[in-house]
């Protein structure tokens, strides 16, 4: 199961404080680095992420493990929702989250603040959307988090995941092994100067259950229609549901 995957494998604490360190350490190099190791592929897929609640028009969104804000920028872009909220549990991304919501002039419409995404600090049935990038393979306990993320959504409301997996086809599968295994964890230690990070990276999404297995436990939480797509031969996946 993916919380046993912890970014520093030989500390006792628990993995949400590991992960809290790990992107305390890499934040301010996460934004290049997403962008560099994804060729800039991962802007295009936040936006299909965000594109399938175009129709929900929802107003009021909650956006869990929302780190630096992109994923929430570009959401207010595509969406004109009224209000974004983003949690996370890195004081270290929302630092820089924050300069990005002043730069942009977002204060009326994007708020952050620390948040633990097992233990979402809002009312039952409050959101008309909940959405995270790239967040949910860090959660400790995967089926609280997905479960405390349908409580806090109205009745109707939308979940939208976005989160990477593992392709199956030949030649991909192997190329992308390569790529996650050897090259990424040497670029990540180059530039953020933090080994632990990348190598945590490919372990934690090798270990996340994705696709089918992913969408049996979003039922089992109780989502209803539960149902995922694949990006670029299944390098990461979308995944939606309602209440």
């Amino acid at each position: 199961m993916p919380q046993n995957i912890t970014p520093y494998n030989n500390q006792q604490a628990p993995k949400k404080e590991q992960v809290a360190h790990m992107f305390n350490n890499i934040s301010k190099t996460y934004d290049f680095l997403n962008h560099f190791m994804s060729l800039g592929i991962d802007i295009i897929w936040r936006k299909k992420a965000i594109a399938e609640l175009k129709k929900d028009a929802p107003q009021l969104i909650l956006d869990v493990a929302t780190g630096t804000g992109d994923f929430a920028i570009e959401a207010i872009n595509m969406l004109r929702p009224q209000k974004i909220i983003g949690v996370d549990i890195s004081e270290g991304m929302l630092d820089i989250a924050r300069r990005k919501i002043e730069q942009r002039g977002l204060q009326d419409v994007f708020e952050v603040q620390m948040g633990d995404s097992e233990k979402l600090l809002f009312e039952d049935n409050t959101f008309d959307a909940v959405t995270v990038a790239y967040g949910v393979r860090n959660y400790e306990n995967l089926e609280k988090g997905i479960s405390d993320m349908l409580r806090v959504l109205k009745p109707g409301g939308k979940i939208v995941i976005l989160e990477f997996s593992k392709p199956q086809v030949f030649p991909v599968k192997q190329l992308y092994n390569f790529y996650f295994n050897s090259v990424t964890p040497s670029i990540g230690k180059l530039f953020s100067k933090n080994n632990h990070a990348y190598k945590y990276l490919p372990q934690s999404v090798a270990a996340f259950p994705d696709g089918k297995d992913f969408v049996k436990l979003m039922a089992k939480c109780g989502y209803k229609n539960a149902k995922y797509r694949t990006l670029l031969f299944g390098i990461s996946s979308i995944y939606i549901g309602s209440k």
